[in-house]
């Protein structure tokens, strides 16, 4: 049986600068690749996440998204929505000239909004919030590696906007650097079902929070850059008084900065209320394309 090729692009996203961010590899058009093959090829590349393009099951939708991790395919994830944004744009599969369209995901459509400039910044909205089950706070701590007084007074709680993330919000920059979730902190906090969780250990800043991820159930010792996180985050830091004070709407969270891919995802709050909806932004610099042949 004769092979096919596919052609592919890595993207470095929530960046402008080449190989920081969080790198995706994008399948612009996966027509033909069926579902075992798209998670081989996930393994492959071995990047947090990789994504596959094809036809939207209706006209309201640009296209339909696949997301898989080396191990999983994904309902929702940021990094990926935003990474493919930015293909389906340069590629002119999406008009350069509408501000606005929306993807086709397994959690449902996800709204896109493009902010021109020289270096656009791509927005997504993120599906609604759910404040889930709140954890012990003396577990988390020595689930990561730390102490009880390295984390604030608020109890660890998962939240979730389609994927379930455990936060634990920890005193400053240092104890995030020294945090470290490995196979057996991981199967502490593992949610009612017994499925893992992402946990995601930040602290609060000036300009938002500076923050880590990790997921070594789903195959991601740590993520760079958690866009589907950071909606959550949003809401979980404004619940617990933890965003900096005044009028602001938008925000930064530095993520990836300890492994070297420094991230920075940008929020936006609706009328600074998370309740209302919360927008997770940033840029996206592309570094490679490709073909692959199977």
């Amino acid at each position: 049986m004769g092979s096919q090729t596919y052609r592919y692009r890595v993207v470095d996203v929530f960046t402008t600068q080449p190989l920081e961010g969080n790198p995706l590899a994008v399948f612009p058009d996966a027509r033909g690749i069926n579902d075992a093959t798209m998670q081989r090829i996930a393994r492959e590349f071995n990047l947090s996440e990789t994504t596959f393009v094809l036809p939207a099951s209706q006209p309201d939708y640009a296209a339909f998204v696949r997301i898989f991790t080396p191990y999983k395919e994904m309902k929702f994830a940021g990094h990926p929505t935003i990474g493919t944004s930015f293909v389906l744009l340069d590629e002119g599969k999406v008009s350069r000239h509408g501000e606005r369209f929306v993807l086709e995901e397994k959690v449902g459509g996800v709204p896109i909004r493009v902010e021109p400039g020289e270096e656009p910044m791509i927005w997504l909205t993120t599906p609604t919030i759910q404040f889930e089950k709140i954890y012990d706070r003396k577990i988390c701590a020595e689930a990561l590696g730390l102490t009880k007084d390295d984390l604030l007074e608020m109890n660890p709680q998962v939240l979730s906007a389609g994927i379930p993330n455990l936060y634990v919000a920890v005193r400053n920059k240092g104890a995030v650097d020294r945090a470290w979730l490995d196979l057996r902190g991981a199967a502490s906090l593992k949610d009612g079902d017994g499925e893992a969780l992402c946990v995601f250990v930040f602290t609060p800043t000036p300009e938002g929070a500076y923050s880590r991820m990790f997921a070594p159930e789903l195959g991601v010792q740590e993520d760079p850059a958690t866009g589907s996180a950071t909606g959550p985050l949003a809401a979980y830091m404004l619940r617990n008084g933890l965003l900096p004070k005044g009028e602001r709407k938008r925000y930064v969270s530095e993520q990836g900065t300890k492994m070297g891919r420094r991230s920075l995802l940008h929020i936006q709050l609706a009328d600074g209320d998370a309740e209302q909806g919360v927008e997770v932004g940033g840029h996206v610099t592309p570094i490679a394309d490709g073909t692959m042949r199977i």
